[in-house]
């Protein structure tokens, strides 16, 4: 195509970035809306900005897509990288097949300025080199890699010659290697602030201590198996192997390592191996302030590596958990509200969540809705819009719409239904359905499939201890309990974990370690009411009725109006014994009929 006006067209050097969104109809085949939501989120919260922070114009936009012209190659290579980034971070936590992926291409050459437009070889080639990237890569022509080769701290290979459509010689093209926001030139400050974003961990090589080259491959498939168990938690990003055992046989700096690979954690350690025994260390460091959040070391026989090395992960896994949530909570608080998209909305929505107290949860309920509207199969959103509507069916707080209830049922079946391959959403959601629907069957079912797609998460495991406990499985319940205490020791919900073991252990009439439990739940959060419904009863068995009345006066002033007959409709606990066995705690304490 060319400039309709010869005459008052212009020409000059520039830089061209073409972008486009990878697989864009197979997105908008399976949600339309949500898709066109998240890419405009996608498109005001970064890609505009990135351009426009490097000086960039945009020429025009398409449906998927768009072009800039930028007056410095530099400029150009720069804010493909930090786009790259940016939708990496952004990605985190989506789905594979719902992740929207661009693909960059850039070159420099000679355009034609008409009017707001531009043309010529300069365009045409940026285009078609575009077209060759992977999603989620940037591609430049070499005249780019030519002039910036020296001037960037992040690498290019060499791809080859190709040919493409209505250019008439091959073009030479290469891809932009860069991890993470180590691509980038920044100052340390900023490189750190890009760490503390990533819910991102490398694992590398394990040192051989035994003194014999042949163990060498058993410290290495040692890593391997921690890699591959690591990978199965959704939400944090683990640098494949290849990447990691670059590193193998250098003595290296843990900040170097975590800069390079763009990761927020490094799990580094050793292997030590003589006879028929193993021993095995590992440390865990926040690379972006150098802590060591754990450091631990397991002895054992040969036969036991398999465990040692479960036992590793789920170490590593419940020191990293907690502080996965409260990062990205931290990063989701910063952005002003209207340039919050879905993921970064649910996030925010957390805190109000836990709160456990009703004007927080109706916070929080309104930002898990305006998740849902940007994008209605999110399965994370939909299952703790579903939480927030039990917590208020449960616990008797007004309601918020005519039917809380059928709401908060219709929205689990959905998460189950989006969330198929989610652990979070399925227990979440699988938990709401014991909890209002009282569909014992559905609900554990969801509870057992998230215990499958994710066993070492410790919320995970908690959530699905409770729906278990509800469900009637009291023994299966305190096992999953207990491996989350054991899982996730640090986790700020902790509190919770207590007070659902201590009503197992009551339900199985071991009333002193029920009451052991439930204060040191109420130590850690004494207004979360859950916990009162176990000390009353438990108080109750074992003759202390003075402590139960002031448990009970608690439990009112948490939960206004509760009755004896209204705890029956408010607790789904399937096993009869026990909850008649509460409820009997509840009267003799004092609680009205």
């Amino acid at each position: 195509m060319q400039p309709s006006g010869e005459g008052r067209a212009e020409r000059r050097l520039a830089a061209i970035l073409a972008m486009d969104v990878a697989g864009y109809s197979r997105l908008m085949g399976i949600d339309e809306e949500g898709t066109l939501a998240r890419l405009k989120a996608h498109r005001r919260d970064l890609v505009d900005l990135k351009i426009k922070d490097h000086r960039g114009r945009i020429v025009k936009t398409t449906g998927d897509g768009l072009l800039a012209e930028f007056a410095s190659v530099i400029d150009a290579a720069r804010c493909a990288v930090e786009i790259q980034v940016g939708m990496t971070e952004r990605n985190a936590g989506v789905a594979p097949e719902r992740r929207i992926e661009f693909r960059i291409g850039i070159n420099v050459g000679d355009i034609i300025i008409d009017g707001d437009d531009i043309f010529g070889d300069g365009v045409n080639i940026a285009a078609r080199v575009e077209a060759l990237a992977e999603p989620g890569e940037t591609w430049v022509s070499r005249a780019v890699r030519e002039q910036v080769r020296d001037k960037l701290a992040f690498d290019f290979e060499d791809m080859g010659e190709r040919e493409v459509k209505n250019i008439a010689r091959p073009i030479r093209v290469f891809r932009i290697v860069a991890q993470g926001s180590a691509a980038v030139p920044a100052s340390p400050a900023s490189d750190t602030v890009a760490l503390a974003h990533k819910l991102s961990i490398a694992v590398l090589p394990f040192a051989n201590m035994s003194n014999d080259p042949e163990q060498e491959y058993f410290a290495d498939g040692m890593v391997e198996d921690i890699i591959t168990a690591l990978s199965r938690f959704d939400q944090l990003f683990v640098i494949a192997r290849n990447s990691s055992f670059t590193y193998k046989g250098r003595a290296v700096d843990v900040r170097h390592v975590a800069k390079e690979l763009g990761v927020r954690y490094v799990l580094e350690g050793s292997v030590r191996k003589s006879g028929t025994r193993v021993r095995i260390t590992g440390q865990l460091i926040d690379a972006a302030t150098g802590a060591h959040l754990w450091a631990e070391r397991f002895d054992g026989n040969l036969e036991d590596v398999f465990d040692l090395q479960d036992k590793i992960t789920s170490s590593v896994v419940g020191a990293i958990e907690p502080t996965l949530r409260k990062v990205g909570i931290e990063r989701a608080r910063r952005r002003p509200v209207e340039n919050l998209d879905a993921y970064d909305l649910y996030l925010r929505a957390l805190p109000h969540v836990y709160a456990f107290r009703p004007d927080e949860n109706r916070n929080g309920l309104e930002l898990l809705e305006k998740a849902i509207d940007l994008d209605p199969t999110y399965a994370l959103a939909l299952g703790y819009a579903a939480w927030c509507l039990e917590q208020r069916v449960v616990r008797g707080w007004p309601p918020i719409g005519q039917d809380d209830a059928g709401t908060a049922i219709a929205l689990a079946r959905r998460a189950i239904a989006a969330g198929s391959g989610d652990a979070m959403a399925l227990v979440i959601a699988g938990f709401v359905l014991v909890m209002v629907a009282r569909d014992y069957d559905t609900g554990l079912d969801a509870v057992r499939r998230a215990l499958e797609l994710n066993p070492g998460s410790g919320f995970v495991t908690f959530v699905s201890g409770g729906a278990l406990f509800f469900g009637g499985s009291e023994d299966d319940a305190l096992v999953r309990l207990e491996r989350a205490m054991a899982l996730s020791p640090l986790d700020p919900g902790f509190f919770m974990f207590l007070t659902l073991a201590g009503l197992v252990h009551l339900a199985s009439g071991r009333p002193e370690l029920a009451l052991e439990f439930g204060k040191r739940s109420a130590a850690l959060s004494p207004e979360w009411d859950t916990t009162y419904w176990l000390l009353v009863p438990a108080y109750v068995q074992l003759d202390c009725l003075a402590d139960a009345r002031a448990a009970l006066a608690k439990l009112a002033s948490l939960s206004p109006g509760l009755t004896v007959s209204g705890a029956r409709q408010r607790l789904p606990i399937r096993n009869h014994a026990t909850l008649e066995m509460i409820l009997d705690g509840f009267h003799k304490a004092g609680l009205p009929d």
